[in-house]
């Protein structure tokens, strides 16, 4: 390394007047157009520059750009981390800044250019570089010229072969490299538009080449571009400047050996001779090295082993093309006009290259008042309008897609009447028209945009992109004279560079998200990726099967992204929450009970299983559950199986990851015990062998059981090998791999004190970093997560009782994202914080919560660079640290162990109880939250529902003479051993209120729903009947104080709540006992005499009983009895019901209680009833409730009852007398008859 110590010196002392002093550089105007250019004499590595300001003045730089060249021209900016582009400079005049660069610059220019300065001074600077000399071997190769090596003949089998070299060219396209081998396979490096790919061919063959990859982009900028290619057995490692990919190669080329090297033009498959042809490469190039051997090195010594074709010279011959880059809004190029415009027309032509689907390109007013023409892109198409008098006398559009940051070339022609415009001559599009308006240029032609005169007003988008090549009139503009201010007006222009930059190269967008974008910034598109944010980086899917089932999910196919951000992609599995323990399935192409027969010829069986998820993806999903188990069947008639413990196994199964290792046990036992179940548990039919099927017996037998060790599942591949004797037959079943528990899910530290944290190494998220974790506290505020660097930082921390904070710093100074909840978050229940950070935004979401979000600069810093160790719960300072729990921490989708750390760490305990405060919502229709270890479980045994939520209903079709029917205790099993008079019997069968709720389907009508019954002769009974097209719901509460005998009634104060579907809950008062005394027995279905039910029945429950649950799930152990077919189905659920069919799914409630109002209904020869009366329209989908005291006399119809009448009553509401029906229902056995009905009108 040498020290370079720059001349000051003025590189256009004709424009600029440069103050040269012994203080240093200062122009003596201070503007953003001045520049100090520097010749190295020769190229030379440059690694660091330093600056200063004048020497004691008022005069320095505070920023500046760097630009780099090997010629003097076409200068390209240095970027650091390919974003920033501008340095900080001095705060005073005498202290050096100095400026490692991140990766050298090889050039033999150097160009400061001054952005900003001290306002109390002027531009003043003292400059030094520091680097190395650096020396090349260069070629330049001229499109039908090119370099063959070839090697030598005979076996060579390397491990690894690499070909390295830097070119640089001004064409899109051309093959750079071709590597034959044998078989005539060969792999191929192409340049395409712009793009370097990786092609694999085949001589002889019609077939298009196979695209292995691609890398880079705008690699036709004439700068130097660096490519490497490694390929190593099954791969290759393909780099282009500083992005590598790493690319599979087809198996074939694994035992590949090149044979041959061609560089630049392609050779004549017919003769030695090359090929003149445009997709030869016509360019330069520097150090080409195949496994460290100098090709142009032995060129130069006219080496035998290389053969150079055509005309090739050792130095790199560059065209001169001046660029000029519009950079935004305020950029403009004003011209004469005259340069473009005759008395007979006008013709221009220019090549721009952007990305943006809009801009004004060019305009210019015309002699006659008021016309101007506009030459603009418009969703990436070339338009031209002219306007005159606020009307379009003209529009033409031409071109397509002009947005794809290729160089495109306009025509611009004006000629006798005839005006037309050309997008890339031959290759694009034109428009013309003829005849047209006269076009000629008034005064000025403007590109780009307009300036701050207001010259040139711009209804368009500003163009933002880049413009070589201006032709006026056929002739060259020379924009080296508009830099130095000698032609035209320009502003906020970069002349002499293109500084365009493809932000999808290489892409930011992860997992596979679409990249597109405009001159300053890009968008991924994520759809059908599976993830989402702005970079495509988050999944959109839960981690595992539990995960789902605590979203609140119930069984079914779901998709599971076991490392959440990271490389493993999304897979679909079943699953199964209908057991406590929540199952993942997955399955493969054969779970079925497979036959296997003798055949001759054959020893073995071989079968492989294709699962339906990716090796990698099983592979995670295994190591993530708490345990995994899949079955294992063998069923035998004269096949061994395992032989003896001392011998070969006769099969055997290769299980595990890869194509899986071999196993020689079977399912029930232990790894490694060429055993099979019964052989463990010692009930083997032959106690001389370990496996039923080992007896060899005529008859047929079975070995299964279940292979549980992780290490070996899931099963790959099944050998069978004793099926060839004869009589030998033989089926084996190989179920699904199913895996339970979330071993990620659950992971969580209690953190007891403020001091107390967790350290783990330093967390690695320079350009996507993504946190997720569950916290629950009392406390108001914490820190749950920091990690410090030299400068940058990263910090998520509950602030308050409602909000979290997400702050980092990637050296653009602090940035915050606040999300704020409406409810406490220090209510002790579990809360989800995802934060994301990349290089587009930074993003908080908290729950379910919409998520805030705070954008990046669009040229910043965005390299996040941590050196400290990743603190949680705490601070490095032991200050604000959290109090409550951390559970499932995730850091760019790998799980911290927070409870391994734990254990050794004082102030901190692994796990945290108490899941029932957060899930037992979950729990539905009266189902009980019960706390686990891990998690929690719905205890079903009080609903009428069952599943793991409690939600899944229980029915079951009824035929016309089914019944089910629940008896409650028998009166002596309470009063044995137990002196209490007969009345105290029933005391614990005494109901105070009566919850009822159950769904049915049915077009039966009448029908009874339930009835109950008591040891007192009281009756509940649920009726249903149609009248006409109404059908009506009947609830009848009757009370029978001594059969045939007839006494004074106790007015009872009931309050019934009914609610049919979704119906609002309507309120009643009625009247009876206060009490429904030894209760004795519930039926569902058919009672005694009457019709039953036909159709469906779902949830049915009477207080903390459900008849219907007990009578399908239990049936042994409950005090059931089951009349008739009675078959369980999914009749009642929502899913099953047809919305067109006649029949519908309608559920009831109803809930007695006491109320102070009271309905006195009087007694007719001593008996009182109650009757509610509803009514369902024909559709039976809405329901209206009607008062008892307002019954129509069309309920003539309850005739067709046994033992039903209506009479006419009086009854007394609030001091007034109404008329009305009352409705009495008694069973068939009493002695009324229905002759007794008698009719009455209002």
């Amino acid at each position: 390394m040498y020290y370079l110590c720059i001349n000051y010196k003025c590189s256009h002392a004709i424009l600029y007047c440069i103050m040269i002093t012994a203080g240093g550089w200062s122009p003596v105007t201070s503007d953003r157009y001045q520049w100090l250019e520097v010749d190295l004499g020769e190229r030379t590595k440059i690694t660091a520059v330093a600056t200063q300001g004048r020497y004691g003045s008022s005069d320095w730089l505070t920023s500046y750009l760097l630009m780099f060249s090997d010629t003097g021209h076409n200068w390209k900016q240095y970027r650091q981390e390919d974003s920033i582009g501008s340095f900080p400079g001095n705060t005073n005049a005498d202290s050096v800044v100095q400026y490692k660069l991140q990766q050298p610059a090889m050039a033999r220019f150097l160009r400061l250019i001054p952005l900003d300065w001290n306002p109390s001074g002027r531009i003043g600077l003292r400059l030094e570089t520091y680097g190395c000399p650096y020396t090349s071997d260069v070629v330049s190769l001229d499109g039908s010229s090119s370099l063959v090596y070839r090697l030598s003949p005979g076996p060579r089998r390397l491990s690894r072969d690499v070909v390295s070299l830097k070119f640089k060219t001004v064409r899109n396209s051309g093959t750079l490299l071709h590597a034959e081998g044998e078989g005539g396979l060969s792999l191929s490096l192409e340049l395409e538009r712009g793009k370097l790919l990786l092609l694999q061919l085949r001589q002889g063959s019609s077939s298009e080449p196979r695209r292995l990859a691609s890398l880079g982009s705008l690699l036709d900028d004439q700068h130097w571009h660096y490519i490497a290619v490694e390929r190593r057995s099954s791969h290759l490692n393909l780099t282009v400047d500083k992005h590598t990919e790493r690319v599979q190669i087809p198996a074939e080329f694994s035992h590949w050996d090149i044979k041959q090297l061609r560089v630049g033009a392609v050779q004549s498959p017919d003769s030695q001779e090359t090929v003149a042809s445009k997709r030869n490469f016509h360019g330069c190039l520097e150090n080409l090295l195949y496994n460290g051997l100098n090709l142009i090195e032995l060129v130069k010594h006219k080496d035998h082993r290389v053969t150079v074709m055509g005309n090739v010279t050792f130095s790199c011959a560059e065209p001169v093309s001046i660029a000029v880059t519009f950079t935004g809004p305020q950029s403009f190029l004003k011209l004469p006009g005259t340069m473009a415009s005759t008395s007979a027309g006008v013709s221009m032509g220019f090549q721009f290259r952007t990305w943006n689907k809009a801009g004004l390109l060019v305009t210019f007013a015309l002699p006659q008042e008021g016309g101007v023409v506009w030459l603009y892109l418009s969703e990436a198409r070339l338009r031209l309008q002219i306007h005159k008098a606020g009307r379009t006398l003209l529009e033409l559009t031409a071109g397509s897609a002009l947005n794809d940051g290729q160089w495109h070339s306009v025509e611009l022609n004006s000629r006798r009447g005839r005006l037309s415009i050309t997008v890339d001559k031959e290759e694009g599009g034109s428009a013309q028209a003829s005849p047209s308006p006269p076009v000629t240029i008034e005064r000025h032609l403007f590109f780009g945009g307009k300036n701050d005169r207001q010259e040139c007003r711009n209804p368009f988008n500003v163009f933002q992109g880049c413009m070589r090549l201006l032709t006026l009139d056929n002739k060259n503009v020379d924009l080296i004279m508009v830099q130095q201010k000698e032609l035209g007006i320009y502003s906020n222009l970069q002349i002499d560079m293109c500084g365009i930059m493809d932000r999808c190269s290489p892409s930011r967008c992860e997992h596979g998200g679409l990249c597109s974008q405009s001159w300053t910034i890009f968008h991924c598109n994520c759809s059908d990726s599976g993830y989402s944010g702005a970079t495509c980086h988050s999944s959109v899917y839960e981690q595992s099967c539990e995960a789902y089932k605590h979203n609140g999910n119930t069984s079914g196919h779901f998709y599971i992204d076991v490392d959440g951000s990271g490389p493993i992609k999304p897979q679909l599995v079943y699953c199964n929450m209908t057991e406590e323990n929540t199952w993942m399935v997955i399955q493969h192409n054969n779970t079925e009970l497979t036959r296997v027969r003798s055949s001759s010829g054959r020893n073995q069986h071989l079968v492989h299983f294709n699962y339906s998820t990716e090796e990698e993806q099983l592979s995670a999903a295994i190591s993530q559950s708490e345990h995994c188990e899949q079955e294992l069947s063998y069923q035998c008639r004269k096949s061994r199986l395992l032989n003896t413990p001392e011998g070969s196994p006769l099969s055997w199964w290769l299980g595990g990851p890869g194509r899986g290792h071999v196993q020689t046990y079977w399912g029930g036992a232990q790894p490694g015990s060429q055993q099979c179940a019964c052989g463990l548990q010692g009930d083997c039919l032959d106690p001389q062998h370990y496996c039923n099927c080992d007896a060899d017996r005529v008859e047929w037998t079975e070995d299964s059981g279940l292979l549980t060790h992780k290490e070996s599942l899931p099963v790959k591949s099944l050998v069978l090998g004793d099926i060839q004797r004869p009589g030998s037959e033989a089926a084996y079943r190989v179920g699904p791999l199913r895996c339970h528990g979330d071993k990620n899910f659950w992971n969580a530290a209690f953190f007891d004190k403020e001091t107390s944290y967790l350290h783990f190494p330093t967390f690695h998220g320079e350009l996507s970093a993504d946190i997720s974790f569950l916290f629950k506290t009392t406390a108001s505020s914490g820190v749950f997560l920091e990690n410090l660097g030299i400068k940058d930082f990263i910090r998520i921390e509950l602030s308050s009782s409602t909000q979290v904070v997400f702050s980092f710093d990637v050296g653009n100074g602090p940035l915050e994202v606040r999300v704020e909840s409406s409810i406490l978050l220090n209510d002790n229940r579990w809360h989800r914080v995802r934060a994301e950070r990349n290089i587009k935004e930074a993003s908080l979401r908290l729950d379910e919560l919409p998520a805030a979000t705070q954008e990046a600069p669009t040229d910043g810093h965005f390299h996040l660079q941590l050196n400290s160790q990743l603190f949680i719960g705490g601070t490095a300072s032991r200050q604000k640290g959290f109090r409550g729990c951390i559970r499932s921490l995730q850091l760019n989708g790998i799980t911290l162990d927070l409870e391994e750390r734990a254990r050794i760490t004082p102030g901190v305990r692994p796990g945290c109880p108490g899941h029932c405060s957060s899930y037992g919502s979950f729990c539905q229709n009266g189902g009980r939250c019960v706390e686990r270890a891990n998690g929690f479980h719905c205890d079903c045994g009080l609903s009428a529902y069952t599943g793991v939520f409690c939600h899944t209903e229980v029915s079951a079709s009824f035929k016309s003479g089914t019944s089910v029917s629940y008896t409650f205790k028998e009166p002596y099993e309470l009063s044995r051993n137990s002196s209490a008079l007969p009345s105290s019997i029933y005391s614990d069968m005494t109901l105070r209120g009566e919850n009822v709720s159950l769904s049915f389907r049915t077009n039966q009508s009448p029908a009874v729903l339930f009835y109950v019954s008591s040891y007192y002769r009281e009756y509940l009974a649920l009726l249903i009947n149609k009248h006409g097209e109404d059908a009506f719901i009947l609830f009848v509460c009757f009370t029978v104080a001594q059969f045939l005998s007839f006494y004074p009634q106790i007015i009872r104060d009931i309050y019934w709540l009914f609610q049919i579907d979704q119906n609002a809950r309507e309120d009643f008062n009625l009247t009876s006992d206060g009490e429904f005394n030894a209760i004795k027995s519930l039926v569902l279905g058919k009672v005694l005499g009457s019709v039953g039910f036909a159709g469906c029945l779902s949830v049915v429950q009477f207080n903390s009983i459900s008849p219907l649950k007990a009578a399908l799930l239990h049936p042994d152990t409950s005090p059931v009895i089951i009349t008739g077919p009675l078959v369980q189905s999914n009749c009642g659920s929502s899913a099953s019901a047809n919305p067109y069919a006649a029949e519908n799914t309608h559920h009831l409630s109803g809930r007695r209680g006491k109320l102070h109002d009271k309905l006195h209904c009087p007694t007719h020869s001593g008996l009182p009833w109650c009757l509610l009366f509803l009514t369902l329209n024909s559709q039976c989908s809405i329901c209206t409730p009607i008062s008892l005291l307002y019954l129509h006399k069309e309920l003539t119809w309850l005739r067709n009852w046994p033992g039903a009448f209506i009479v006419a009553m009086e009854t007394t509401i609030t001091k007034k007398i109404i008329k009305h029906k009352c409705i009495f229902l008694i069973s068939s056995a009493t002695i009324v008859s229905p002759s007794c009905l008698e009719r009455v009108v209002l």
